[in-house]
């Protein structure tokens, strides 16, 4: 376990990278100590300087959900980090890549909560019940690590690569649809980029979301009605530029769809 001042020191690190428009090297090439928890710590220092800033929580995102990713990774089970305000677009509106350092697109299926689901010991009946509706999503990660030469402990750290987030706009009642084989097409200028269903999400999308109540639970963090919760994608990443406009179609649920430009802006000031 690296020491506290160490922590901050890493997390002003990754700070850095968002004004610098520099992505850094990893952290646990540096940091041979780095733990899980010190992963964690050095996130929420991250998070806690933006809400100082006057950033909202607005939900969180589950990541590693494929067993092909935690394969790739060498782990057992998933990561989470936090979604706030500014991490929002609307559909079909422009999205300057230049605000990022090396994007890429996954397509999730959203859950938007009714109800607060407080772990520890939430189960499958439990996340059912606290669902108001779900959404077709694209997930924008990025990574502040150089060349996405990433391990667990740096995604962690980097907020789990959490970068921007589009929804549809056609809400879908949960039992309007089976999430593990609700099938996608995702499609980046009109060509066939990825396919994919929610079984890919270890299982169902619902097992991450149990998983994510679960594990906020036990460090004391309820997820309160209206959060968006991106439970994890159900085809490979694939990256994108000024230019690019990506489009997830999913079985029963719809679609969505996130247009690159090379202008500036961001998104709160878009709104």
């Amino acid at each position: 376990m690296v020491i506290e001042q160490s922590r901050e020191e890493i997390a002003e690190i990754l700070l850095g990278a968002y004004t610098s428009r520099q992505p850094v090297e990893p952290l646990t090439e540096k940091y041979a100590g780095l733990t899980l928890e010190d992963a964690y710590k050095i996130q929420l220092l991250q998070v806690r300087r933006w809400l100082s800033a006057g950033a909202r929580i607005k939900g969180h995102k589950v990541g590693l959900t494929s067993a092909a990713m935690q394969r790739q990774m060498g782990v057992d089970q998933p990561d989470y980090g936090h979604l706030l305000d500014s991490m929002f677009w609307l559909e079909n509106e422009p999205i300057p890549a230049s605000r990022f350092l090396q994007p890429r697109v996954e397509p999730e299926i959203a859950f938007v909560l009714a109800r607060e689901l407080r772990g520890p010991g939430v189960t499958v009946a439990d996340a059912i019940g606290a669902v108001g509706f779900v959404l077709p999503a694209l997930e924008l990660i990025d990574s502040r690590i150089r060349d996405w030469r990433i391990k667990l402990l740096d995604t962690i750290a980097d907020n789990a690569s959490s970068a921007g987030v589009v929804l549809g706009s056609t809400p879908v009642p949960l039992a309007a649809t089976d999430l593990r084989l609700a099938g996608c097409n995702l499609h980046k200028n009109g060509e066939v980029a990825g396919t994919g269903a929610g079984g890919a999400v270890l299982g169902s999308p619902l097992t991450a979301l149990v998983w994510l109540a679960n594990t906020l639970g036990e460090r004391g963090v309820v997820l309160q009605p209206g959060q968006v919760i991106l439970p994890g994608s159900v085809t490979a990443a694939i990256p994108v530029g000024a230019g690019d406009t990506v489009t997830a179609t999913f079985a029963g649920l719809g679609s969505v769809t996130a247009r690159f430009t090379g202008e500036a802006g961001n998104p709160e000031e878009d709104k």
